[in-house]
């Protein structure tokens, strides 16, 4: 198929361009977020392709995955035709409800039947109220890393996207009761200056700003347990990679993170004492470490594996198109 989508969450459209099909990308000149293109910190292959706007007017396409509203307007106006009505089109939803009314929030796409809205957590389909419109779920998968966890930094591993604006969503108000335990290594885009923010030392957080994933990947491997404190997120896949290298995880068990992290895996609670006293004894004990992440990168091959994920998507994808 050729399938017309939008980069917009990293992580995600890596492990989706990864299938049988040919990806169309959309690119403009401002490499602007309706035109950002290929990635240039993940690895793509060919198959995934730059498209400008001028190119897709009249351009084979099968399918439109959307990832925002606004893409369906700005489909129409590229393609010239409506997704949903004359092209097929399921609608992504990354995301947990944001506007303030869980559990009543209500799905912009609610009540229409032009579409398909496929969540990526089944906790994201339970707490969006999404009316008449049809709904499926498929769950993450990921590219394995090629990174295996060796651990022999006592250190923890956070991977956060812009931790100062996001905050208690985020946990970053909680990573200052974590630096006691020990130094952090922070992850992420728009981390800089991180620790002079939470009036830490230098040596208790250190930022590692924007980092190619394989770089990252490879210094994430050497801490010695990744931490996973987002109050209210959807299940972010950075957790699923450090879980497939094998590392052990502390997560708050909120969100997807209850069905991700099986026990044994680590430490899982909404008890920040629990959670504290997990990380510590990781730290102090490297072969605990190890043995709970033998079992998180088990979890992660069983449940989010890329070729699972690969063919839940070309079987939604084919009933789609078919019907």
């Amino acid at each position: 198929m050729n399938i017309l989508l939008w980069h917009v969450h990293g992580s995600w459209t890596t492990s989706f361009v990864h299938g049988k099909h040919r990806y169309l990308i959309p690119a403009t000149p401002d490499r602007g977020p309706y035109g950002l293109g290929r990635a240039r910190t993940y690895t793509w292959p060919e198959s995934a392709a730059e498209v400008s706007p001028e190119q897709l007017r009249g351009a084979d396409v099968d399918v439109v995955i959307l990832q925002r509203p606004e893409e369906i307007d700005l489909a129409e106006q590229w393609l010239g035709r409506r997704p949903g009505r004359d092209v097929p089109a399921v609608y992504v939803e990354h995301n947990t409800p944001k506007d303030g009314q869980v559990p009543n929030s209500r799905h912009p796409l609610a009540d229409r039947d032009d579409l398909l809205i496929a969540h990526v957590t089944a906790f994201n389909e339970l707490f969006w109220d999404t009316g008449a419109t049809r709904t499926t779920v498929v769950d993450h998968g990921i590219v394995a890393p090629t990174a295996v966890w060796t651990g022999e930094l006592d250190r923890l591993a956070v991977v956060i996207n812009e931790p100062v604006r996001r905050w208690r969503v985020t946990g970053t108000d909680l990573l200052v009761r974590f630096a006691e335990i020990a130094p952090l290594d922070v992850f992420g885009m728009k981390v800089a200056g991180l620790a002079e923010h939470l009036g830490l030392p230098a040596d208790r957080l250190t930022s590692h700003d924007d980092v190619p994933q394989h770089r990252m990947h490879a210094e994430l491997a050497r801490r010695r347990a990744y931490l996973h404190l987002c109050r209210w997120t959807s299940l972010g896949l950075s957790l699923i990679e450090a879980m497939a290298m094998g590392m052990p995880v502390v997560a708050l068990a909120t969100t997807e993170a209850v069905m991700a992290v099986p026990p044994g895996a680590g430490a899982l609670s909404t008890r920040v004492d629990t959670l504290l006293a997990a990380a510590s004894g990781f730290v102090a004990e490297p072969q605990r470490a190890r043995e709970a992440g033998a079992v998180a990168r088990v979890a992660a091959g069983e449940r989010y594996g890329l070729d699972r994920f690969l063919t839940d998507w070309d079987r939604l994808l084919e009933e789609e198109v078919c019907g």
